[in-house]
């Protein structure tokens, strides 16, 4: 039984591997997705819902069908490594999508489905390499990004404190408390509404426009500038590493046929290295009795020379 297995995994995974690389594989599957989307919008219409409840359903359960087939494919291309498939973090991420939908608990929670088919929009990055490299470059920038926010709060937080001392009691719509004087100073950091909260400040003392410009600089334009840089740094990285995937091959077991085909190359490469041998061994016996008989010729000669006349 076991030899049975060995010989159909390599079986099941060249042909799978052969349907996956094929050049309508991909798109088909875009198709898919793209077809899932539309299904998702279609259902946020009442009247459609209503009318094609049922039609609906199905074009949902088949669209389910298609991606788990999907997945089977795919992970048929890994037979004989199964362990491979997990290696590619698309391939988990796919497998999570469609194996949680399939469960009870995704099927009797309306919401929960729902969010797990509109994750299924999500796979297109893994067809779509700009897409995938401005998703992995957002994950590479979460570091990047908690620092900032880190940096954002603390700034937020000690203006808001200024501004609830020094303006509270005249504006206390936007500076009566600290939750108040941040949300205000948020706005803010977009320039929305500055010429208003200029004007305000300026009212209670001239010295405000010290405090609203050093805001302005500090967090429009300080901070704001430190996240670009972060995210294109993190996006030049994630093009590196696409460049990287696109130049190596991939983790796939190698197919019969390929064995096979260096199998008869080697076996081509052995016998001409020893007709090479042959050849020079030949050779080699040419030039000893070549070199024999350029030897002899002049004591011959010699022998000649020494007779008397």
């Amino acid at each position: 039984m076991s030899d049975r297995t060995s010989r159909l995994q390599p079986a099941l995974a060249d042909r799978s591997r052969r349907v996956v690389e094929s050049a309508g594989f991909d798109t088909a599957v875009f198709c898919l997705i793209i077809g899932n989307a539309v299904l998702l919008g279609i259902e946020t219409y009442t009247g459609a819902v209503d009318q094609w409840h049922a039609e609906l359903k199905v074009a949902e359960r088949l669209f389910l069908a298609a991606f788990a087939s999907e997945i089977l494919l795919r992970a048929a291309t890994y037979a004989e490594r199964p362990k491979d498939f997990f290696r590619d973090p698309w391939n988990i991420f796919d497998l999570a999508v469609v194996g949680l939908a399939l469960t009870p608990l995704a099927r009797e929670n309306a919401t929960v489905l729902r969010l797990l088919r509109l994750a299924r929009v999500l796979r297109a990055a893994r067809f779509l390499p700009q897409l995938r490299i401005v998703i992995v470059a957002v994950g590479k920038s979460l570091p990047g990004t908690l620092s900032f926010v880190l940096v954002g709060a603390l700034l937020l937080y000690v203006y808001a404190m200024l501004g609830w001392v020094f303006f509270a009691a005249a504006d206390p719509e936007h500076y009566g408390s600290l939750g108040r004087a941040a949300l205000t100073l948020f706005l803010l950091i977009t320039l929305d509404g500055l010429g208003d909260a200029v004007r305000g400040g300026l009212e209670v003392s001239r010295w405000a426009i010290v405090y609203f410009a050093s805001f302005v600089l500090l967090g429009s334009f300080l901070l704001v500038n430190l996240l670009i840089g972060v995210v294109i740094n993190s996006l030049e990285e994630a093009r590196e590493l696409e460049d990287e995937r696109t130049r190596e091959s991939p983790a796939l077991p190698v197919a019969p046929a390929m064995d096979e085909s260096r199998a008869v190359l080697l076996a081509r490469l052995a016998a001409a290295r020893r007709a090479l041998d042959d050849v020079e061994a030949q050779l080699a016996v040419v030039n000893g009795e070549s070199d024999g008989h350029h030897r002899t010729a002049p004591r011959a000669g010699q022998g000649l020379r020494a007779t008397p006349t």
